[in-house]
């Protein structure tokens, strides 16, 4: 009797110190969640490598872990995931979350960056009950979105590639190599005539610079020159052109006095010069015949009428 009652004794002790280690347990719990702040993000892609526990980092410092992952009841599009970080960690307006790969060994975590300085705490509360996170794709999520896209690509590239490399661009590229190589022979075996040749362009060069020297100080003494000594011909010639003006304006003048004078001369003048002429004309051909007289008889012949010939009879 005392041994069985000795057993219910140190079984309700026992039994005592496992509900206030519970008890205690609980507390510390209640007392350790009371610094940490939960958070739900939502992804729109693969949480292929992450699972309850799995760490939470802000800027690459370990700030909390993953609470819960489970798929969204309300769009299966979207995994829920949510995670428990510390109330000090400065979860801002711009912070966003990605998924981010450790390494090589396929565990993955969440990394939370993009605060922005001065900017109000997240504290809008989402469709879960606490707060949300936004998301942006990680390295990993922009790999798998664009690798179909990236396949085409290397599908399109592989494909002109056996095209470029077909027997036939493949001696056409021969070729052209052969023919480079007997190129470079070429201008190696020339290689003294190409050095001959850039030397005396070279100076030809310079002697086209010296010449556009000579030419730049031409042109300043020909603008010289021309300042010192064409401003006073212009001078002249402006006093000249001025004389030969004023020249012109006189015998316009003189030409418009003289003007009533040649017209009276045209109309009255002229005709009665004329008239002269032919009367000496007349007078002229009078004095010839009188001259002709004289010179045939003599001065009778002037006063006198010319003699008759004489007429003989034939047989008396």
């Amino acid at each position: 009797m005392e041994t069985r009652s000795n057993h219910v004794l140190v079984g309700s002790v026992v039994l005592g110190l496992l509900a206030a280690l519970a008890i205690f347990t609980v507390w510390l719990a209640q007392l350790g969640g009371g610094s940490e702040t939960k958070y739900d993000i939502f992804f729109k892609q693969s949480v292929d490598g992450l699972a309850k526990g799995s760490s939470v980092s802000f800027s690459g410092v370990p700030s909390g872990q993953v609470d819960e992952i489970a798929l969204w009841p309300r769009d299966p599009e979207f995994v829920r995931v949510r995670i428990r970080v510390k109330s000090e960690t400065p979860v801002l307006q711009g912070t966003t979350a990605t998924i981010q790969g450790v390494g090589f060994t396929g565990v993955s975590q969440i990394m939370l960056d993009g605060a922005v300085k001065g900017a109000p705490p997240i504290t809008d509360i989402g469709p879960g009950g606490v707060p949300v996170i936004p998301t942006k794709p990680g390295a990993l999520g922009e790999l798998l979105s664009n690798a179909p896209q990236l396949l085409e690509r290397l599908t399109t590239l592989t494909e002109r590639l056996t095209l470029l490399l077909s027997d036939r661009n493949q001696a056409s590229i021969a070729g052209i190599l052969d023919n480079v190589e007997k190129l470079s022979g070429s201008l190696a075996e020339r290689g003294p005539e190409i050095a001959a040749t850039l030397a005396q362009t070279r100076i030809a060069i310079e002697q086209a610079g010296n010449a556009a020297e000579e030419i730049g100080k031409l042109a300043g003494t020909t603008n010289d020159l021309l300042d010192k000594e064409g401003r006073p011909l212009m001078a002249d010639l402006r006093k000249t052109v001025a004389s030969a003006k004023a020249s012109m304006d006189t015998l316009d003048a003189a030409i418009g006095d003289a003007r009533p004078g040649l017209q009276a001369f045209s109309k009255q003048t002229v005709p009665e010069v004329g008239q002269l002429v032919r009367d000496l004309r007349d007078m002229s051909e009078a004095l010839t015949a009188v001259a002709t007289r004289l010179d045939r008889g003599g001065a009778g012949a002037l006063v006198g009428s010319p003699k008759l010939p004489d007429y003989k009879k034939k047989g008396k």
